[in-house]
């Protein structure tokens, strides 16, 4: 018995026509971290679904039995990070990391996932083609283009699939440089085709929910239901709401409680996805739905929930379904920066929420906080101290916990421009020192490895020969600085990625990508951002 045979699937497979397509779908990690991931997930059943594929299923531990000649090679990408195990993953399949040295023999390598769509450029050497964007018409859209083209050249093959909205392919767009080491100064279409290249959304009212449930996955046993795509707050540095807007919302009647009730036939527990769950228009309607008598056993975990939110209703909800903390992103405790970065709170919210937090019999809450954001001075972090100490005071015995991230710019967002602020590594370590000392649970991300996260967010086409050298040296932070020693007069040096504040002005290494807003309407929310006080 092998690890697929404990999935319970709640869709039945196609039997594939004999002249179906060999696809190998992967995810660059372990099965229990890629089977958590519902766009996996939902994407490998979208193939799976099709008589005309014929799909096998590839992790970094495991495998389902593999074509000998595949078509098509997917990756869903959403770590950053996971971009070794991809070239490690090619390397295993004996196709050429860079996507100039295939020849006919070897699959079309496609990718898609949050990372991709937020800036495929640093992998772009790595990939023939990209699907930016939402998957639900994207995929069949390619698949169908595919089909179309699937006996001619390669080159044939890519230049029409160039065509299908939302398809980006790397190597029919030209992107050229002031000088070896500087910015860029252009990117342009070698052929007649999309430019730029349409993200693309899906504006449906059903949204993804768990095609299957193992216990081998992170989350044992979990059936996931997404609530809410993107979010309306629009955070100024939160790549999740500016790149995947418009704000969506499942059907409750139509969607969710179908969806809800297919998955509580197969599992006793529930996942509330979405960036913004406690938003959805019916959510006090679905908190009564499953405050029904059948649904009292099951486990119950919501995504994080937006503070003002937090009443006694949910909470008790939640601490009767086996939940015992929530988790709240406040980003920081001075009242001056949450109004910069457009976070709509104030303190007297934070410590209401955590009032009705005990008050519904949850034992704690988990706060996200930020260090390093745009205009954040030193008074700033005291500021978050002192915000939980008041929380910790007006709400005792609650267990409070503070997970600290460092500002990192992302794409298509006002703070895109902002480069990371070096402050950050000290301030991380001031937070802990205070907290602890107060009893309040610190959690850091590392600020090196944000760094890192930075570099790659902002990188263009240079930064892959980085990324190679860097695997080759053992994938640790000191082989990045390494990496750019060594290419030194071959791209920008590490800092300009990462720490400089670059010029509105520029050619950014997406510019070619159009997302849900313009640049003109970034730039007016920069400007918003930092003209708070005038």
């Amino acid at each position: 018995m092998t690890i697929f045979d404990e999935e319970r699937l709640l869709f039945t497979p196609a039997s594939p026509h004999s002249d179906a397509i060999p696809v190998i779908f992967a995810f660059p990690n372990e099965y229990s971290v890629g089977i958590t991931s519902l766009g996996y997930q939902i994407i490998w059943a979208t193939l799976a679904l099709r008589s005309d594929i014929e799909v096998s299923r590839l992790f970094t531990d495991i495998q389902e039995s593999l074509p000998r000649n595949p078509e098509l090679l997917g990756f869903s990408f959403s770590w950053e990070l996971d971009y070794v195990n991809i070239l490690n993953l090619l390397e295993l399949l004996n196709i050429p990391i860079r996507a100039e040295k295939r020849s006919e023999n070897h699959p079309l390598v496609f990718g898609g996932g949050p990372v991709l769509t937020a800036n495929p450029e640093p992998f772009a050497q790595f990939f023939d083609l990209i699907l930016l964007g939402d998957g639900e018409n994207l995929l069949d859209n390619f698949l169908d283009a595919y089909k179309e083209v699937r006996k001619a050249d390669r080159q044939t093959q890519l230049q029409h699939l160039a065509k299908v909205p939302g398809v980006y392919i790397p190597s029919l767009y030209e992107v050229t440089y002031c000088s070896a080491d500087g910015e860029i100064k252009s990117i342009e279409p070698l052929l007649d085709i999309p430019f730029p290249v349409q993200k693309q959304t899906y504006r449906g009212n059903t949204l993804s929910a768990s095609t299957l449930v193992t216990s081998k996955a992170a989350w044992e046993n979990i059936y996931m239901v997404e609530v809410v795509r993107s979010c309306p707050e629009m955070c100024r540095f939160c790549l999740a709401s500016y790149l995947t807007l418009p704000f969506r919302t499942a059907s409750l009647e139509s969607s969710l409680i179908p969806a809800i009730e297919k998955g509580l036939k197969v599992t006793d527990r529930l996942g509330l996805l979405g960036a913004s769950v406690t938003q959805h228009p019916e959510f006090e309607a679905l908190l009564d739905y499953l405050n029904q008598p059948q649904y009292d056993p099951i486990r119950l975990s919501i995504a994080s929930v937006r503070t003002n939110t937090v009443t006694e209703k949910l909470a008790s909800t939640l601490a009767k379904k086996d939940t015992r903390s929530i988790t709240i992103a406040v980003e920081s405790g001075s009242e001056k920066i949450r109004k910069m970065i457009n976070k709509k709170l104030s303190n007297s919210e934070i410590i209401q929420a955590a009032v009705n937090a005990k008050a519904g019999g949850l034992k704690g809450i988990k706060f996200y906080g930020m260090v390093g954001l745009p205009g954040e001075e030193d008074t700033d972090v005291e500021e978050t101290v002192k915000m939980l100490l008041d929380v910790k005071k007006t709400a005792p015995g609650l267990r409070l916990t503070l997970g600290c991230s460092t500002f990192v710019p992302k794409s298509h967002t006002p703070f895109q421009w902002f480069g990371v602020n070096r402050e950050a590594k000290k301030r991380l370590k001031g937070l802990e020192k205070q907290l602890r000392s107060q009893g309040i649970e610190f959690r850091p991300e590392s600020y090196n490895w944000s760094v890192i996260q930075a570099l790659i967010s902002r990188g263009d086409r240079r930064v892959s020969q980085v990324l190679e050298l860097t695997r080759e040296y053992g994938d640790t932070v000191g082989s990045y600085k390494r990496a750019f020693k060594e290419l030194r007069g071959k791209l920008p040096d590490f800092d300009y990625y990462v720490h400089d504040d670059w010029k509105t002005n520029q050619v950014l290494p997406w510019s070619h990508i159009k997302g849900p807003l313009s640049q003109d309407t970034l730039l007016k929310h920069l400007w918003e951002a930092t003209n708070q006080n005038n």
